[in-house]
């Protein structure tokens, strides 16, 4: 076999997903995002005047809401970008179960949404070859005074309302510039996730699901759980999630580490407990 053939046969190996911005000019995808704003408005009226961000599931909400959130998370305008940048014959699946709409306030209280704003990759799983995982970042409501900078892809956008952002959700380091200002514009978004399985990589599309997922739910938890902290645990959380996040961006194989050695040491712990008993 000729070296040009075994490098033609090779499976395509994971890159990083080049930021991409989009919009919805469509009146009918427009009037959708008006109708979800107005109805975020009145459902989370008190919500939208405290300073903490907030995330809700959109698992969680109302049938009919989840079904104007599918038809933006499922639209060939954001489904085309993404088939435009990934190896032909990938498969794209949402990851419909981690999908979150999220009210942004500008919060650096040392607590777990701090790392929504400073620099920060979003997941730890860099290392997987076979899959990409793309976020949209489809902004239902906001102003520019905000700017997100995209560093591996030397992308910066202040984004609008109607605009969307697609990043990789493993391998963008961003960060979002700007200052708290209650008289700004509510920032409402909404978080879809993508599960893009390259050609070749089938075999791990269920490995790399549940590791996503997995993921992504414990650090979800622990950022909920610690912002804005008040008591001696959560600010506690709040450190370690700020400080996983810093170790994170040196090597995604720092914080796993840490956390294997610290489950390690509680389980030898407890097992030493037991005998001694």
């Amino acid at each position: 076999m000729s070296i040009t053939g075994t490098a033609a046969e090779a499976k395509p190996q994971a890159k990083c997903f080049p930021a991409t911005i989009g919009r919805f000019d469509a009146p009918a995808d427009r009037a959708v995002v008006d109708g979800l704003v107005h109805w975020v408005e009145a459902q989370y009226a008190e919500d939208l005047a405290k300073r903490p961000s907030k995330h809700v599931y959109v698992s969680t909400l109302p049938a009919a809401v989840a079904a104007e959130i599918d038809r933006l998370r499922d639209s060939p305008v954001i489904r085309d970008l993404i088939a435009r940048e990934v190896p032909a014959g990938s498969s794209i699946a949402p990851m419909k179960h981690t999908d979150e709409l999220y009210l942004s306030h500008y919060n650096k209280d040392r607590g777990g949404d701090q790392g929504l704003f400073d620099k920060h990759y979003d997941g730890n799983l860099r290392f997987l070859s076979s899959s990409i995982v793309v976020r949209a970042l489809i902004y239902l409501q906001s102003d520019d005074t905000y700017k997100v900078v995209f560093a591996d892809s030397r992308v910066e956008k202040a984004f609008t309302t109607y605009e969307f952002g697609l990043l990789d959700f493993h391998r963008e380091l961003h960060w979002v510039e700007g200052a708290f200002n209650p008289a700004d514009r509510q920032r409402i978004l909404l978080k879809c996730n993508y599960l893009v399985t390259l050609p070749g990589g089938a075999a791990f599309g269920r490995v790399a699901l549940a590791a996503n997922t997995a993921v992504f739910y414990v650090v979800k938890a622990a950022m909920e759980y610690s912002k804005s902290p008040s008591t001696p645990a959560q600010i506690a959380v709040g450190f370690v999630c700020n400080l996983f996040r810093r170790l994170n961006i040196v090597h995604p194989a720092i914080p796993l580490a840490l956390s294997a050695g610290v489950l390690a040491a509680v389980a030898g712990a407890i097992g030493y407990g037991v005998s001694v008993l």
